[in-house]
């Protein structure tokens, strides 16, 4: 029992640790505040948060400089509820023409909408005929952070970055929460049990930029570690499965893999190491096999020559990508044979090769996370034909007037 409250009051420190920020050592003397109650600083158009024109303001003087600000926040709200009555409006008119329910009229059906009554034969996505909604328009934008009287409205204003500090609060909170729940399940003599665990084998962390957005705040990159690192020690919490719902704030849901998909069986060689053939290895106009052999140390061997069989340092570094991106770089030997086209044409075709071959020596998650990087999609690009009556593909022959 000392051992595990040990272990416990390691894991709230490093959750809150002060060497990191000096900010988050004042968490500490909030955090057995609970009834503290902060202000969002996201604008939620929903919320009746613009005060009446008959309102009247406490009797101090305001600076100039305060009332400028206060009335750039109203404006900002005013405009962005007009522009939101008028989505609503519209989006109602296009669900009547298309006959379908107003009250279920998605994104994806006003898209798809559009692209019926307004089809465009222009290349840029940006020059389409397009219906977003307000806030994905012109974005969230940060409320007024004080009143009148230039009282601050979130408890930790002064960290200059209350929303992020927020998360390492709450990330305390419920890491005291999960010990308390923790403490209940031993005094029952109850084992902790791996349904107690949350599972996140279908999902990931949000990325620096998602997280920026959510939070309307730049992140330096060690702010963002320190975050991936208190929220994975959560995840690491025994019963964190109680801390679901927070967890799953911060994560997107990965695109299940397709079930038909068909993975390479392994297959075993004289020395009993196991290998993957895959004979078609395509790109423009080359074709050829690569093997992928497990137990290995990274030698490459392309048509009997290592890596240097390319020149080119664009070629070898699309080679070794699918071996970087999966940490097999020194785990399998790659024997690789082919024929035809170019150097480009050489290179994607191994890279294919091998990126197929190394689904059966990983698991599912690294697999899904291989075909969102386009690693097992055939490139279906070629060289573009030279046109006539011009100079090239594209290029036209230059025009003289004399």
């Amino acid at each position: 029992m000392a051992m595990l409250m040990f272990t416990r009051f390691i894991n709230l420190r490093n959750v809150i640790n002060i060497n990191n920020f000096g900010a988050i050592g004042s968490i500490l003397n909030i955090t057995q505040c609970s009834d503290v109650i902060s202000k969002p600083y996201c604008i939620n158009i929903n919320d009746d948060m613009i005060p009446h024109k008959s309102a009247k303001l406490t009797g101090k003087k305001i600076s100039s400089a305060m009332r400028a600000y206060l009335k750039q926040s109203n404006d900002y709200k005013e405009f962005m509820k007009k522009q939101i009555a008028e989505y609503d409006i519209g989006k109602r008119y296009l669900a009547n023409i298309m006959g379908e329910d107003p009250e279920n009229f998605t994104q994806k059906d006003i898209n798809s909408a559009i692209r019926y009554l307004f089809p465009s034969g222009l290349y840029d996505q940006g020059a389409q005929p397009m219906m977003l909604h307000p806030i994905d328009v012109y974005g969230n934008r940060k409320e007024a952070e004080f009143d009148e009287s230039g009282r601050p409205h979130h408890f930790l204003f002064y960290t200059t970055k209350p929303n992020y500090y927020e998360i390492l609060h709450n990330i305390a909170k419920s890491m005291i929460h999960l010990n308390k729940i923790e403490d209940q399940i031993l005094e029952r003599n109850i084992q902790s049990a791996p349904e107690h665990k949350i599972d996140l084998s279908d999902s990931e962390w949000l990325q620096k930029k998602s997280l920026e957005k959510i939070l309307l705040e730049e992140l330096l990159d060690k702010e963002y570690d320190y975050f991936i690192k208190s929220m994975q020690r959560l995840v690491d919490h025994p019963v964190s499965k109680h801390a679901e719902s927070f967890i799953m704030e911060y994560r997107r849901k990965l695109l299940s893999i397709n079930q038909d998909m068909k993975i390479p069986q392994l297959e075993y060689d004289s020395d009993n190491r196991p290998f993957v053939l895959i004979d078609r290895c395509a790109r423009k106009n080359t074709r050829g096999e690569v093997k992928v052999i497990g137990n290995g140390s990274g030698k490459i061997t392309i048509n009997g020559k290592d890596l240097t069989y390319f020149d080119d340092m664009q070629c070898r570094e699309q080679i070794i990508f699918p071996l970087i991106f999966t940490e097999m770089i020194d785990k399998v030997d790659i024997e690789a044979t082919i024929s035809g086209g170019g150097p480009t044409g050489q290179a994607g075709a191994v890279r294919l090769g091998i990126a197929k071959g190394l689904q059966s020596f990983v698991d599912s998650q690294m697999r899904e996370r291989m075909r969102l990087a386009g690693l097992l999609t055939y490139d279906w690009r070629r060289r573009e034909r030279k046109k006539w009556g011009q100079e090239g593909a594209r290029r036209k022959f230059t025009w003289k007037k004399r």
